[in-house]
C-alpha cells in the first residue's frame, strides 16, 4: 500500500514543474484504473497554491499524469493564477481540471480576490487560471453576489 502511494505521488509529481505533495490520514490508490482516493484531513500543497478538504480524489492518464481532482468536504484553497492574482475561500466541492488550469467550485462558494480585495458568492463559481476569468452562477433562490472595495478618494 505504501509502494502504490510512493507511485502515485511520484508519478504526479514529476508531471508538474513545482512539486505536488499530498497529505491524507487515509490513501486508496488503483493504478491500473488511474485512481487514487485521499481521505481524512487531506492537504495538497504545490507552490503556492494549497487545497484542504475531507476527502480528494485524484484521477491519472495512461501516462499517470493528473487529469482531475476532486475535492469533498469543507474544502478551503488558497490559488494562485499566472497572472499572479492570489484567491483563497472555500466551498462544498472543487474540480481542478490540470490540463485546462481550471478550477469549478460548487456548493455555497465563497472566493476571495486577495490582492484586488473582491469577493464573489454563489453556487457555483469556475476560475481560469490562466487567463485570470471568473464566470459565476447563483441557486435557484439565491443570487450571485459580487462585492468590491471602493475607497472613496479625497
Amino acid at each position: 500500500m505504501r509502494f502504490l502511494l510512493f507511485l502515485t505521488i511520484f508519478f504526479i509529481s514529476i508531471t508538474y514543474a513545482q512539486q505536488l505533495k499530498v497529505k491524507a490520514n487515509l490513501v486508496n490508490a488503483d493504478e491500473k484504473a488511474g485512481i487514487s482516493v485521499f481521505e481524512g484531513d487531506v492537504n495538497i500543497v504545490k507552490g503556492t497554491d494549497e487545497l484542504n478538504a475531507s476527502k480528494v480524489t485524484i484521477y491519472t492518464n495512461v501516462n499517470h499524469e493528473p487529469t482531475k481532482f476532486i475535492a469533498k468536504g469543507d474544502v478551503s484553497f488558497n490559488i494562485e493564477t499566472q497572472n499572479g492574482a492570489i484567491y483563497k475561500g472555500q466551498a462544498g466541492e472543487v474540480i481542478y481540471k490540470p490540463i485546462e488550469k481550471e478550477y469549478h467550485f460548487f456548493k455555497n462558494v465563497h472566493l476571495q480576490q486577495i490582492d484586488e480585495k473582491k469577493e464573489i458568492i454563489g453556487d457555483e463559481v469556475v476560475l481560469k487560471t490562466v487567463e485570470g476569468k471568473a464566470y459565476a452562477k447563483g441557486a435557484k433562490a439565491e443570487p450571485v453576489i459580487m462585492i468590491f472595495d471602493m475607497p472613496e478618494k479625497e
